[in-house]
């Protein structure tokens, strides 16, 4: 399984979420809403998920094993400071 793709858009309001990001794999599969949050240890990924009827919210998509979260988590976590980074660069030019 190859991560073909990561689009991300950053979340404009204030709060512990801070980007939605798609992700493509193997240019034939991609998931949406994957959640980039700011923890009490630093960014993570939250997979895309809905409220069932309990009110307990249960996960859409996600990685079977350990191992496949860790590199899809790393994958989005580095787009993520690219944009992050970029958009930096950018304010820094125009001041």
């Amino acid at each position: 399984m190859n991560i073909t793709d990561v689009r991300v858009r950053k979340v404009a309001k204030e709060g512990k979420m801070k980007a939605v990001v798609s992700i493509t794999i193997d240019d034939e599969f991609v998931v949406h809403d994957i959640k980039v949050i700011e923890g009490e240890k630093g960014l993570f990924i939250a997979m895309p998920s809905r409220k069932a009827t309990d009110g307990e919210y249960r996960d859409i998509a996600h990685p079977i094993n350990s191992a496949t979260r860790d590199r899809i988590q790393t994958i989005i976590l580095d787009k993520f400071q690219e944009v992050m980074d970029a958009e930096s660069e950018e304010a820094a030019e125009a001041e």
